[in-house]
């Protein structure tokens, strides 16, 4: 256990590799009550939304959600967030444990004048469990009346979870299928020790913060505070796909429109490291002996059983197949670009 944002939380239970091995070939059930959750009605809830983020919210329908950002104006991310529709004049941003306080306060500022809009921190009422695997559906289907099976990805419902009213939503930090199901705080040991009973003929077993990040990592999904953060742009993390360049007008949408049109001096890429180590964050990388960039996130990944890691790199060099040179405690070791992400789930 360890402190994480005023947070006692789970880094391992019984071992990085085996929760991982087991998210990946069974499920693991995360318990992500540290998640903050900011909630945004009224009238103008939609005119306020497409201002502080990144992505077009008005192609949300009701009960969908999408991956996005809170953007400054120079087009750097204030945080990550999944944007969640709950009716067409109140939305629910999920945004990161360390952030939520920041998050709401620049939140109330920005959207101040957007109309009949108002925020609310209601992080309090939620607590957040993640299933996810390739057994996740079969595990939680018994526990409850929702038809998983025709929940599309990153689309939610409302319904009961062992008797307890909530929302299951189909979505991760994985790279796995699995749903996230918010439910009251004081119903969650109730609802946690169920879907691990549901689950032990399964295999399911309990997951920790350090097979999150491994598994995350696998999948390319970015970490706010190692890959993201106010110094980088939407853009340079290669996450354009978030952007809704056809809208009006955001804040950043100005800088993000001018970098997309100037291209990026630099770009997050993955990489692998050919040499026997294990590259980390903030380890320096170079390119023909010069500085090039830094690495954001790195390991050895229990299911591909590779040292990977992403890194920003200078916009030239950023091709995959490029070798470049990562200086680990002053040893050089050689790391090439490759594709992300480094893992895709099987399709069946």
């Amino acid at each position: 256990m360890v402190e994480f944002a005023g947070w006692d939380m789970p880094v391992e239970y019984t071992g990085v590799v085996d929760e991982h091995i087991a998210v990946r070939t069974r499920a693991g059930l995360f318990d992500v009550s540290h998640m903050g959750e900011i909630e945004i009605a009224g009238a103008d809830a939609l005119r306020a939304v497409q201002h502080i983020t990144s992505n077009d919210a008005s192609r949300l329908s009701i009960n969908q959600a999408h991956y996005s950002a809170l953007t400054t104006a120079a087009g750097t991310f204030v945080d990550d967030v999944l944007t969640y529709r709950l009716a067409d004049d109140h939305f629910m941003l999920v945004v990161n444990a360390s952030n939520i306080i920041k998050d709401f306060n620049w939140i109330t500022e920005h959207i101040a004048g957007a109309g009949d809009a108002m925020a609310v921190n209601s992080s309090s009422r939620y607590a957040l469990m993640a299933l996810q695997g390739p057994a996740a559906r079969d595990v939680l289907q018994p526990l409850t009346g929702v038809d998983l099976g025709a929940l599309k990805y990153y689309w939610f419902t409302t319904g009961e979870i062992a008797s307890v009213r909530g929302t299951i939503s189909r979505t991760g930090y994985t790279g796995e299928d699995g749903f996230e199901v918010f439910v009251p705080p004081g119903s969650a040991e109730r609802v946690w020790d169920a879907i691990l009973s549901a689950g032990r003929s399964a295999g399911v077993i309990p997951a920790g913060l350090a097979a999150r990040d491994t598994l995350r990592l696998e999948a390319a999904m970015r970490l706010y505070g190692n890959d993201i953060d106010d110094t980088t742009t939407v853009l340079e993390a290669d996450l354009g796909w978030i952007v809704g360049w056809k809208k009006e007008d955001f804040i950043g949408a100005e800088a993000l429109r001018r970098q997309k049109s100037d291209g990026v001096a630099r770009k997050l890429i993955g990489f692998e490291v050919l040499d026997r180590a294990i590259a980390r964050h903030g380890h320096d990388a170079y390119v023909n002996v010069e500085k090039a960039g830094i690495v954001t996130s790195g390991t050895q990944t229990p299911h591909l059983k590779k040292a990977i890691g992403m890194a920003y790199l200078r916009a030239d060099s950023t091709a995959p197949g490029t070798e470049f040179e990562i200086d680990i405690r002053g040893r050089r070791v050689r790391a090439q670009v490759v594709p992300m992400p480094f893992y895709r789930r099987p399709t069946s």
